[in-house]
């Protein structure tokens, strides 16, 4: 088991990756002889913003802080795990499927240059955790250059968070009770994987009753569009000022289309961020890094077609580990789960050859 502790966070003046920043020294994941990299954006704002930010965490953690360096430059970068924050983080109009497109290609150049210094060195690679959008493209990128094995997105934990806290609301439990998976697109093309939900102190039978009342005999394979159109009719509401009239419509939606949508609704009436449940997905996956204890949960990474013959990126269940992650976990996922999952490995393909055919 390798021993990981350094941490480098790319965008860390943003409002998720000070929120990262933050929670790491908050939780004390980060050990006092360990390094705290803030990486800003040289010749742009951050790079005099992560000043301030230092003398704040500093001022705030002054007796568990680890050395905080401030760097502006790929090649300066110096640690066991890197977090992608950078960049654009959510389409200029969630409503049109273009945007995340348009958001890749401004990412990419990013994700490029980090990519390609972390390619160009001899010694041991990083482990990337990619929280950037789109996270998939970002993570196809990195591992192009360093062992993908390496490489996850933490953008289907968040998802799956939401999703264990929309089904945890339904029973009045807390989400530690609740075990469910989304799989597939951080995007429209979520896999709820309804097969496989538990919540303790419910019996089988009582669940799957709710679950066939909750989906109605809607078609999983329908439900991309019907994220779409619900978004579309919240975020109009919003443009209009109607904000508490949003959020009671969500209330009002299944677990699985809540989980998708809220966090645009967050996005556009919280000052343009979701950083706090953003940050906190990071902050879990360090742990899990960092203390060692291998883990199951949904991730974007790189598929060679060990797992259901899947060639590419998306989010399927992995184990994680301090090595990174090392196999896919089969869940025994539902025939339509399996079909639905596929259909969005292939929207996340058509996204990156669209972006490709632009380099």
């Amino acid at each position: 088991m390798t021993t990981r502790k350094n941490v480098a966070i790319v965008g860390a003046a943003g409002s998720c990756g000070r929120q990262v920043a933050v929670q790491l020294l908050d939780r004390q994941l980060l050990s006092p002889d360990a390094r705290l990299q803030l990486v800003a954006h040289h010749g742009g704002s951050s790079e005099f913003e992560i000043h301030g930010l230092r003398a704040d965490l500093r001022d705030a953690f002054a007796d568990t802080a680890p050395t905080i360096e401030l760097i502006d430059q790929p090649e300066q970068l110096d640690a066991d795990i890197l977090v992608m924050l950078a960049g654009s983080t959510m389409p200029t109009d969630p409503t049109k499927n273009l945007d995340r497109i348009e958001l890749a290609r401004t990412n990419m150049r990013i994700y490029s240059a980090f990519a390609e210094e972390l390619g160009r060195r001899s010694g041991p690679a990083p482990i990337v955790i990619m929280q950037s959008n789109p996270v998939e493209l970002g993570v196809e990128v990195f591992s192009r250059h360093i062992d993908r094995h390496l490489v996850f997105g933490a953008g289907a934990y968040s998802d799956s968070m939401r999703f264990r806290r929309e089904i945890a609301d339904s029973f009045g439990v807390r989400r530690s009770d609740v075990s469910a998976f989304m799989l597939g697109q951080h995007g429209d093309h979520l896999v709820p994987v309804w097969s496989q939900v538990a919540v303790n102190g419910v019996s089988p039978e009582a669940l799957d009753a709710w679950i066939s009342a909750v989906r109605a005999e809607r078609d999983l394979d329908q439900l991309a569009d019907e994220i779409v159109t619900h978004r579309s009719t919240l975020l109009e509401a919003v443009a209009n000022r109607d904000v508490h009239g949003a959020f009671a419509q969500a209330a009002q939606l299944p677990p699985e289309i809540r989980a998708a949508v809220k966090p645009f609704l967050v996005h556009t009436t919280a000052g343009h961020t979701t950083e706090i449940v953003t940050a906190h997905s990071v902050a879990d996956v360090i742990d899990i890094i960092v203390n060692g204890e291998p883990t199951v949960l949904s991730a974007q990474v790189r598929l060679e077609g060990e797992y259901l013959d899947l060639e590419g990126v998306g989010a399927v269940p992995v184990r994680l580990t301090s090595d990174g992650w090392t196999d896919v976990v089969d869940l025994n996922l539902a025939d339509d789960e399996v079909a639905t999952l596929r259909k969005a490995f292939d929207a996340i393909a058509a996204v990156s050859a669209n972006v490709k055919s632009d380099n």
